[in-house]
C-alpha cells in the first residue's frame, strides 16, 4: 500500500498528522479492554473466494482459527493465513477491512474507538481504507516471529526416541502453567480434508478416526485389553494439567493374531528431561523383561482436548508400529491409546480412553498421512487390583507432589462433583469387583487430597 494510509484513505485520511500512529495501535486487546468487541467462540468471520474461515476471539485478543486450532495474534496475520490457503498469489491479507465481528467488519470498530477518543476520521476513509498504515510491515513482522516461534517449538517437540522402543513423546501441553489457555478446544478435522502433507499445518490439529468397516476392510489383528491397564492409565492421566505417557506392555500371539495387553507402565518424568526419560525407559524396560511381557504400545493424554490423534501422535504412531514391526519376525501390531480426563465434551465424569493404530497411506500416495484407524477391542475385567499397581500409583503421587500443574483435587469439578470425585467416578467403571484392596484406594486417596 505505498507509504501513505492506502488508497482512498485520500489526504489526511488518518487522522492528521500522528492519527497513523494511534491508529495502528488500536489492537484488538485495545478494542476488548474498552469493551467495544467482547470474547467469544465464532463471533469472528472471513469470506474469500467463496470460502468461509470461523474464528473465536480469545480475551487476550488473540484469535483461534476454529477449523484447526491455530492461534494468530492479529487479524492481518488470520486474515493472511486463510487467505493464501485459497489463493497462494495473496501476499497479505488486510485483516482489518476482511475479518468481521458479529457480521461488522473490524474496521468499523476501529473507527468507533477512534471517534470515541475524538481522533476524528472522515468516515468514508475508515469505511475503505484497504489497510490501515504499517500494517504490511506489521504482517512481515508477525510473519517472521510465528516463523520463529514455529521454529523453537519444532526443536522443542522433536521426538527422539532411543533405540530400544518408542521413546518418550513430548508434547503441546507441556508448556509452563499460565502461557497455555487450557480450555482452548481443538476441532478435529476429518481425514479426507488433509491431502498431502504440509509444513504449514499445525502438527497439533486433531483428526477424526476412521472405521475398518468404513473402507471395507477387516482389523489386522484382535486386541484384548485388562481392566486394570485402563485403571492405570485413568489415574496416571487425572493427575496433571500435562499430557502424561506412558508403554503397554503384554504378548503377541502370532498364531491367534491376539495382542493382549496386560499392563501399563506410566513415565514418572517430565516432558522435555530426556535424561530423566531414559532413566524411566530403561527400569519399564526392566519391568517388560522381568515380567515376561513385549512392548506392545504406549498411551498418551489429552487433559482437555478429544481423545482423538494429532498430526503429530499419527506420525509418532506410524514411527513405533515400524519400529515394533521391525524387532520381531513378521508382523506385530503396535497399539496408541489416549485418554481424555477433563474434555468438557465428555458425556460425563468418567475419562475417555480411545485406541488407535495407523493406516500407511496408499503407496501411490506416499506424502499424504498415515490414516489413524479406530481399533476394536475386548475388554477383560481383572479380579483384583495388583500390589504392583497401587506401588505405582503411589509413585506416581509422589513424584507430581507439589508440581504447578498437579490438579487440585479438592476443588470443584462441577457443580456436585470434586476432581477427587470425578477421578473415583471415572475409575469405577474400571476396578475390579473384589475390592479387598480399598483401604489401600482410600489412602492413595487421602494423600491425593493433602497433595494437592
Amino acid at each position: 500500500g505505498g507509504g501513505g494510509c492506502g488508497a482512498g484513505a485520500g489526504a489526511g485520511g488518518c487522522g492528521g498528522p500522528g492519527g497513523a500512529l494511534t491508529r495502528r495501535a488500536v489492537t484488538l486487546r485495545v478494542l476488548l479492554k474498552d469493551a467495544l468487541l467482547e470474547p467469544g467462540a465464532g463471533v469472528l468471520s472471513i469470506y474469500y473466494l467463496g470460502k468461509k474461515f470461523m474464528g473465536d476471539l480469545q480475551p487476550d485478543g488473540r484469535i483461534v482459527w476454529q477449523e484447526t486450532g491455530q492461534v494468530f495474534n492479529s487479524p492481518s496475520a488470520w486474515a493472511t493465513h486463510c487467505k493464501k490457503l485459497v489463493n497462494p498469489a495473496k501476499k497479505s491479507g488486510c485483516g482489518w477491512a476482511s475479518v468481521k465481528y458479529k457480521g461488522q467488519k473490524l474496521d468499523k470498530y476501529k473507527a468507533a474507538w477512534l471517534r470515541r477518543h475524538q481522533l476524528h476520521i472522515p468516515t468514508a476513509a475508515a469505511d475503505e481504507s484497504p489497510a490501515s498504515e504499517g500494517e504490511e510491515e506489521e504482517l512481515l513482522m508477525e510473519e517472521e516471529e510465528e516463523e520463529v516461534l514455529a521454529g523453537v517449538s519444532a526443536e522443542d517437540k522433536s521426538r527422539r526416541p532411543p533405540a530400544k522402543g518408542p521413546g518418550e513423546p513430548a508434547h503441546p501441553e507441556a508448556v509452563p502453567p499460565g502461557k497455555r489457555l487450557e480450555n482452548k478446544i481443538r476441532t478435529p478435522v476429518r481425514y479426507c480434508m488433509l491431502g498431502s502433507r504440509d509444513s504449514a499445518r499445525n502438527p497439533h490439529t486433531l483428526v477424526e478416526v476412521t472405521s475398518f468397516a468404513a473402507i471395507n476392510k477387516f482389523q489386522p489383528f484382535n486386541v484384548a485389553i485388562s481392566s486394570n491397564v485402563l485403571f492405570l492409565l485413568d489415574f496416571h492421566s487425572h493427575l496433571t494439567r500435562s499430557e502424561v505417557v506412558g508403554y503397554l506392555g503384554g504378548r503377541w500371539d502370532i498364531n491367534s493374531q491376539m495382542l493382549t495387553v496386560l499392563r501399563a507402565f506410566p513415565c514418572r518424568s517430565r516432558l522435555g528431561d530426556a535424561d530423566m526419560a531414559a532413566t524411566m525407559e530403561d527400569e519399564i524396560y526392566q519391568s517388560l523383561l522381568l515380567r515376561g511381557l513385549s512392548l506392545v504400545g504406549w498411551y498418551h493424554s489429552h487433559p482437555h482436548s478429544p481423545a482423538l490423534p494429532s498430526l503429530q501422535d499419527i506420525d509418532s504412531q506410524m514411527d513405533y508400529q515400524l519400529r515394533l514391526q521391525g524387532s520381531s519376525n513378521g508382523f506385530q501390531p503396535c497399539l496408541a491409546l489416549l485418554c481424555s480426563p477433563y474434555y468438557s465434551g465428555n458425556p460425563g465424569p468418567e475419562s475417555k480412553i480411545s485406541p488407535f493404530w495407523v493406516m500407511p497411506p496408499p503407496e501411490q500416495r506416499p506424502s499424504d498421512y498415515g490414516i489413524p484407524m479406530d481399533v476394536e477391542m475386548a475388554y477383560v475385567q481383572d479380579n483384583f487390583l495388583t500390589n504392583d499397581i497401587l506401588h505405582e500409583m503411589m509413585l506416581l503421587v509422589e513424584f507430581y507432589k507439589g508440581a504447578p500443574d498437579l490438579v487440585r483435587f479438592q476443588e470443584p469439578w462441577s457443580q456436585e462433583h470434586t476432581y477427587l470425585d470425578k477421578l473415583k467416578i471415572s475409575l469405577a467403571s474400571r476396578t475390579p469387583k473384589d475390592q479387598g484392596l480399598g483401604h489401600v484406594l482410600e489412602q492413595v486417596y487421602s494423600l491425593l487430597k493433602q497433595g494437592s
